[in-house]
């Protein structure tokens, strides 16, 4: 029993009593609801339990299936488990068929089979206790169902309960995500002084296996990550702010509509492409194509550089600016535009003087999305910009961003009481309170000139 035919049950148990009740209130007359209400009423009412009921079944595996199969397998003492996490995961990808059965271990091949039983037996159950709750929803909204039953008023409540239960769930992954960040990180602080992680000028996060090992401590200052984040933002700002925003200009107040209707999806591709594409270009074009155009100049440049990886993080983030932008330029009132023109203002004083400023929280909207978007990429840095970490504001020398080292941290075969995995965390937390102050900031602004061109 799979999760497929679980969701095909339930949809089309749904679907029947969705259309019971339309179809049984279409023959009565005179009803406080319309038929499409008591038909979508009947369908929630059925589709919440088994909702509800198979929620279980996500949860079955370290409810019920993993202790079952666990505590058979240590019974009597037939095997010591060292570690049950890493017996269980090899008993379930045995199972799976995605590895092949252990020949040496009798004991691992019979847990292997209960939990095929088990798991067999638990979806089972589940299953059909899925399909009587829908069956006892079914009854229950027939037995209620009369001329005055107040269906659209139920149904409203049911969706409304389901918009809260959906924001609810989005506020406490958001919390649970801070939680989780903000534990890891007082570990780490209990372990590295706050200070030389904020003001450190020198980042190695290498921890020795012997004391006598130099390095043996590792080095935790922070500063030249944040220092190479903003470096390589900023250049990418530089690229994609005046080329996203002079082409939103222009696809909103200038081009025709058959250039628009090219020029905008053909702009848009640029979001589709990989990152890792772009990470190509970066290393194999645009990096030597930099050092050769320095050396021309007699100018010294690194073939992993800042500069490189700025340039194509700006090519990478210009739909997000011109996208975004051209939507909110088009949106402002026509009605403004011929006030200025009836003045006797030009078209560039018009787009620059109203359409702009009016368009203005928009586009900070916009660019703060695209900001968040160069902060957050790693794979154009780790390809083209190197992982050394340099504090240097020089664009041709070869940096690292917190993003990228976050991924460096965690790579591999990694233990989560050391102070090198434990500093992800770290530097986390401190991408995720840069990003709210600029959320913040951004807030600020567009409150203040929403209210003035409102």
């Amino acid at each position: 029993m799979n999760s497929i035919v679980i969701l095909i049950t339930a949809i089309c148990l749904t679907l029947m009593s969705g259309f019971f009740g339309w179809q049984r209130s279409k023959n009565i007359h005179n009803l406080r609801s319309r038929p499409i209400y008591h038909g979508m009423n009947h369908g929630l009412k059925v589709a919440l339990p088994m909702m509800m009921t198979a929620s279980i079944w996500l949860i079955s595996d370290n409810l019920i299936i993993k202790p079952t199969v666990m505590s058979d397998l240590t019974h009597n003492n037939q095997i010591t488990l060292a570690d049950p996490d890493f017996h269980y995961l090899q008993i379930v990808q045995i199972a799976d068929g995605l590895i092949k059965e252990n020949a040496f271990n009798a004991t691992i091949n019979k847990a292997v089979e209960h939990y095929r039983v088990t798991k067999q037996n638990t979806d089972s159950a589940i299953f059909w206790m899925m399909i009587i709750a829908g069956l006892l929803g079914f009854r229950g909204v027939t037995k209620k169902f009369h001329r005055n039953t107040p269906a659209r008023e139920q149904v409203e409540r049911i969706i409304k309960l389901l918009l809260a239960a959906s924001s609810g769930v989005a506020v406490l992954t958001t919390a649970g995500i801070v939680l989780a960040l903000l534990f890891e990180t007082l570990r780490f602080f209990n372990q590295v002084p706050f200070t030389e992680f904020l003001f450190g000028t020198h980042w190695s996060p290498q921890m020795a296996i012997r004391a006598d090992q130099v390095g043996s401590s590792g080095a935790f200052g922070a500063l030249p990550l944040f220092a190479g984040t903003l470096l390589i933002a900023l250049i990418a700002m530089a690229v994609a702010v005046p080329v996203g925003l002079y082409s939103a200009i222009y696809l909103s107040e200038y081009a025709q509509p058959k250039i628009r209707v090219v020029a905008k999806p053909a702009l848009e591709i640029l979001a589709g492409i990989p990152t890792v594409v772009y990470g190509f270009f970066a290393a194999l074009t645009v990096a030597p194509l930099i050092v050769d155009l320095c050396e021309h100049f007699g100018i010294s440049a690194s073939s992993e550089s800042a500069l490189a990886a700025g340039l194509v993080m700006g090519v990478m983030i210009i739909p997000f600016v011109s996208s975004l932008s051209e939507d909110v330029i088009s949106a402002v009132p026509q009605s403004l535009r011929d006030g200025s023109l009836a003045m006797g203002a030009t078209k560039a004083e018009t787009i620059v003087k109203v359409v702009l400023p009016s368009a203005l929280p928009g586009i900070v909207s916009a660019l703060l999305l695209a900001f968040s978007r160069a902060i957050g990429e790693t794979m154009i840095v780790v390809m083209a910009a190197g992982l050394a970490a340099n504090m240097t504001a020089n664009p041709l020398e070869s940096v690292t961003t917190i993003t990228a080292q976050i991924v460096t941290t965690l790579v591999g075969d990694q233990s989560f009481d050391s102070p090198k995995t434990l500093s992800a965390f770290a530097l986390g937390l401190t991408l995720f309170c840069f990003t709210l102050m600029l959320n913040i900031i951004a807030l600020r602004v567009v409150r203040k000139y929403r209210e003035q061109y409102a």
